[in-house]
């Protein structure tokens, strides 16, 4: 069918973003590994940059996704604010709005937003290596905000049905490639 590569977010020595003892990294970390799971059993194969705590730079990443021949790179985090319940909401991040990258973006976030996130959009970084590297399309999400009490309740209280939503916006774009949702 497709093969996807799966980016945990940070590990090792870098933890991403941290609140209250709660670690970037490991959030990322299960939910990619919950992700791919949904994928596998629906026959997309899967490629991990990670599936331990460890660390490899975002450049390593993007070469061994480029290196696997992947058809799509999505890149799992939790976002962060100067302040804590500052903000709350998922964001796509993808290196050119106009790209089969931002399709995948809108289909993912869309989903999220039926899971009680607040779609914050769409939006080009042009200086993330994870999204400038990579030779096929690749998204960065945020998949709420660390530092928001509120989205850390829907994270744990909805876990499944989270995984489950990127799951199903990674597959309604594979599946169905001239379809998507437009914010």
């Amino acid at each position: 069918m497709a093969l996807v590569v799966l980016d945990a977010g940070h590990g090792g020595s870098n933890p991403g973003a941290v609140y209250n003892g709660r670690q970037e990294k490991d959030d990322a970390l299960s939910l990619t590994l919950a992700i791919g799971s949904i994928l596998e059993s629906n026959g997309v194969d899967v490629y991990y940059t990670r599936t331990t705590d460890v660390y490899e730079s975002p450049y390593r990443k993007a070469m061994e996704g480029n290196q696997s021949g992947a058809d799509y790179f999505v890149s799992i985090h939790r976002n962060s604010s100067p302040y804590p319940n500052q903000y709350s909401g998922v964001e796509a991040l993808v290196y050119n709005r106009y790209s089969e990258a931002a399709r995948l973006a809108y289909n993912i976030n869309a989903r999220l937003e039926e899971t009680g996130f607040i779609n914050l959009g769409v939006n080009e970084s042009q200086n993330l290596v994870i999204l400038r590297q990579t030779q096929m399309p690749a998204v960065l999400v945020e998949v709420g905000f660390i530092n928001t009490d509120a989205d850390n309740a829907l994270f744990d209280t909805r876990f499944d049905d989270i995984a489950q939503a990127i799951a199903d916006g990674i597959l309604l774009t594979i599946q169905n490639p001239m379809q998507y949702y437009m914010e």
